[in-house]
C-alpha cells in the first residue's frame, strides 16, 4: 500500500531516497527490514530549499524562484512515487509512506530518527573523494541521530557472509548495541558473533587479529564478555552466539571482519573533545570502511 504524508509514524523504518544506486540498495535493505519486523516503510526525500542568495541570483537571471521550487517539489514527488512503485513490486504487502521535505537531507534524516525505529541511508562507496560524499550525509546522520542508523555499505562480490557481528566493551554502554544485534540476528535467523577488542604490548607489534580460544592468560576478558551477554542469551535463546577476543583497535578488527558479515553493529558513545581528537570515533571509522551494512546504535545517554 502506498500513501503520501507529511508525518513520520513512530516506529517506522525510514530510508533516505535520492535516486542514486546507493540509495536504491538502502531502500531494498530497509524494505526487507520492514517486512521482517512488521513495520511501516517511510520513503524520505529531502532537498535543500533555495536560500536567499540563490533566489536573488535566479531573479537576476530572470528566473522565478517560486517556479524552481515547484519543479524541485515535483521532481521529488515523482522520485518518491517511482520508488514506492518499485517497492510494491518487490515487497508486496508492506505499507509504504512517502515524505518530501525541503530541508537539508542530513537534518531531515536526523529529525526522523527521533521517532523512527531505524533510519537507513545509502553509501557513496569507498575512496578519498567518495568518503567525503558519504561524510556529508551518512556519517553526519550516524554521528548525530537520536536513534539507530543503518548505513548500507557496498559489499564485495564473492564474499561469504556469516551473520551478524557486534563489538562490545564489557560495560553497560554496549547493551543497546548488543540487544540490537541479538534482535536482528533473531529476526533474520542469522548467527551472531560478539567480539571484544583489547590493546596490549603484543597488539602494538602485530596486526589486528582474533585471539585463539586456547590459553588461560585472557580468561578474565573471556569471562567479562560472557557475563555481558548472559542476559541477552536468555532473552533470545534462538540465536547461535560465538564469543571472540581480538587484539588491536576495534575499528581495524571490525572493519576487516565486516567482509564476512551480513551486518556489523557498533555502539556510538559520547566522548569528550580530547578523546575525539586523539582517537576519533570507532563508529565513524567502521561506517567509512566496512564492506557490509553497518548499524550504529547510540548509547543509553
Amino acid at each position: 500500500m502506498e500513501e503520501t504524508t507529511t508525518q513520520i509514524p513512530a516506529g517506522s523504518v525510514v530510508v533516505g531516497v535520492d535516486g542514486s544506486a546507493h540509495a536504491a540498495a538502502a531502500v531494498t535493505w530497509a524494505a526487507d527490514q520492514a517486512v521482517a519486523d512488521g513495520r511501516r516503510l517511510v520513503l524520505l526525500h529531502a532537498a535543500d530549499p533555495l536560500n536567499t542568495q540563490t533566489s536573488m541570483w535566479l531573479t537576476s537571471m530572470a528566473v522565478d524562484p517560486a517556479e524552481v521550487r515547484r519543479d524541485i517539489e515535483a521532481a521529488g514527488r515523482d522520485l518518491l512515487a517511482r520508488t514506492a512503485a518499485a517497492v510494491a513490486t518487490t515487497h508486496p504487502g508492506v505499507e509504504v509512506l512517502q515524505v518530501l521535505r525541503l530541508v537539508d537531507p542530513r537534518q531531515a534524516l536526523i529529525d526522523a530518527s527521533v521517532v523512527a525505529d531505524a533510519v537507513v541511508v545509502g553509501s557513496h562507496g569507498r575512496g578519498p573523494v567518495t568518503s567525503l560524499l558519504l561524510g556529508s550525509v551518512g556519517v553526519a546522520v550516524a554521528r548525530h541521530a537520536t536513534g539507530p542508523v543503518v548505513v548500507v555499505r557496498p559489499t564485495r562480490p564473492g564474499d561469504t557472509r556469516r551473520g551478524v557481528l557486534v563489538g562490545v566493551d564489557g560495560t553497560e554502554r554496549s547493551l543497546p548495541a548488543l540487544e540490537a544485534a541479538y534482535r536482528h540476528a533473531s529476526t533474520r535467523r542469522l548467527p551472531l558473533t560478539v567480539v571484544h577488542c583489547f590493546w596490549d604490548v603484543v597488539a602494538a607489534s602485530t596486526t589486528a587479529h582474533v585471539v585463539p580460544v586456547t590459553g588461560s592468560e585472557l580468561d578474565d576478558l573471556r569471562r567479562l564478555v560472557a557475563e555481558s551477554v548472559a542476559g541477552m542469551s536468555e532473552k533470545f535463546p534462538d540465536v547461535e552466539v560465538t564469543l571472540e577476543l581480538a587484539r588491536g583497535l576495534a575499528e581495524e578488527v571490525i572493519g576487516r571482519e565486516s567482509a564476512a558479515r551480513d551486518l556489523v553493529v557498533v555502539g556510538r558513545h559520547h566522548a569528550g573533545p580530547l578523546t575525539a581528537l586523539l582517537r576519533g570515533s570507532v563508529s565513524t571509522a567502521v561506517v567509512e570502511h566496512a564492506t557490509c551494512p553497518v548499524l550504529v546504535v547510540p548509547d543509553a545517554d
